[in-house]
């Protein structure tokens, strides 16, 4: 899956890894039941729902895609510890590059344990990757039931005024 980014993101959003379905169709978030693009949209990041195959329009309202590791997966639970530190370190490496206002990891289980803070909780972490403040929401995958449409609106909105005050705030 090819990262999508550009100069000047307010926000790159992390995935854990894409899904094969995403790996097969060539778009991030692509799996049927996966509840990103509507979460984007009902926290005001989209002025409209997009679906998968209009990815490259986030680029417009700031926000990229990555993900922790490349390499497809049914489920993010077959990646283990090793591979997801390999892949922050790749991952650090593409935020230094490109310098988003926010980094924004989508699954505090995968980011406790990539970035190896086990007491890590939803929301602006204390340490940065790059200088750049980390922000945690939950995986907005459809298998993830502990966080509901309007769960998942209510905390992409948080990291939504976030990026709006940061935006307002003079870079060094």
């Amino acid at each position: 899956m090819p990262d999508l980014v550009r100069p000047g993101l307010d926000v790159l959003m992390s995935g854990i890894n894409p899904s094969l379905w995403s790996v097969v169709v060539g778009h991030h978030f692509a799996r049927p039941g996966n509840r990103f693009w509507p979460a984007l949209h009902d926290s005001g990041f989209t002025d409209r729902l997009l679906r998968p195959e209009e990815e490259h329009e986030l680029l417009a309202a700031g926000v990229g895609i990555t993900n922790v590791c490349m390499r497809g997966t049914a489920r993010a639970d077959e990646l283990d510890r090793a591979e997801l530190r390999a892949g922050r370190l790749q991952l650090e490496a593409k935020v230094a590059h490109w310098q988003p206002r926010c980094l924004a990891i989508l699954g505090v289980t995968a980011y406790r344990d990539a970035f190896e803070r086990p007491g890590a909780t939803f929301g602006l972490q204390r340490e940065t990757v790059a200088g750049t403040p980390v922000w945690v929401l939950p995986n907005p995958s459809g298998l993830n039931a502990h966080f509901q449409r309007a769960d998942l609106a209510r905390v992409f909105a948080e990291l939504r005024e976030f990026v709006v005050r940061e935006r307002a705030a003079p870079r060094p």
